[in-house]
């Protein structure tokens, strides 16, 4: 395949939810491995990456699901289910030939090193995929305001979100059959409509520092590769 990367480096959010593949199981090998593949042809094409993975398939801190968990507790358990996916997510990076690194923004020496801004570009130059668990390493943030700032941090120049739905609409796709997507949306449009598709810290977070963000479906892991390489799809987000 001839590959004309239109990014250098990106950092892709993962939705942890699509990692659990028809939602029976916490993680699925098939999908797993599929993202990985994607992932690896796109590093051997010159691509650079930084993850994050949400962790919607163990744990929300927000949604508990009947629990009731003091909010600061059940945030730190979300971020510890963050390590499970990306330790996962690094074993399929390897088994698929790249070199992948798990940099936590928790200590938690004995299973992986702490994250480090430099050291993680570093990695990045070397071509390692470098994984990001436990978000900014507070409770009260999203793993989207994780994500946006470890793009901003790390100098990409595109954060792709790959999520269980193919873009943002004006409302719930699964509630209003007559819902809307959005081809193009800009921040100010997402703080002004209040639309969900990222929280507004998040958007705050990418209109100021201009970093461009474009929303997929996960559900086709190939749609990695095809946003790595510029194609029309999802929403893009722009200043």
């Amino acid at each position: 395949m001839n590959m004309q990367p239109k990014y250098k480096r990106v950092l892709l959010k993962l939705s942890g939810e699509a990692l659990s593949g028809d939602g029976n199981r916490i993680l699925d090998d098939g999908f797993l491995r599929a993202v990985a593949a994607e992932i690896a042809t796109c590093v051997k094409a010159g691509v650079q990456f930084g993850i994050v993975i949400g962790a919607g398939n163990i744990w929300r801190g927000a949604r508990q699901g009947g629990l009731s968990i003091d909010r600061v507790r059940g945030d730190h358990m979300g971020m510890l289910a963050t390590v499970i996916n990306s330790l996962a997510m690094q074993d399929y990076l390897i088994s698929a030939g790249v070199d992948a690194k798990v940099m936590s923004a928790f200590q938690i020496q004995q299973v992986c090193e702490p994250y480090a801004q430099y050291k993680a570009m570093e990695y990045l130059e070397q071509g390692s995929v470098v994984l990001i668990p436990c978000g900014v390493g507070y409770p009260y943030f999203s793993t989207d305001t994780g994500m946006m700032l470890r793009a901003v941090e790390l100098k990409c120049d595109v954060l792709l979100s790959a999520k269980n739905v193919d873009g943002v609409y004006d409302s719930d796709p699964a509630k209003n059959p007559a819902a809307k997507k959005y081809d193009t949306l800009t921040y100010d449009e997402i703080l002004s409509k209040n639309l969900k598709a990222i929280d507004l810290t998040a958007s705050a977070i990418g209109r100021e520092n201009k970093m461009p963000a474009l929303i997929f479906a996960l559900s086709h892991p190939e749609n990695i590769t095809r946003a790595v390489m510029g194609e029309t799809m999802g929403t893009l987000i722009t200043e």
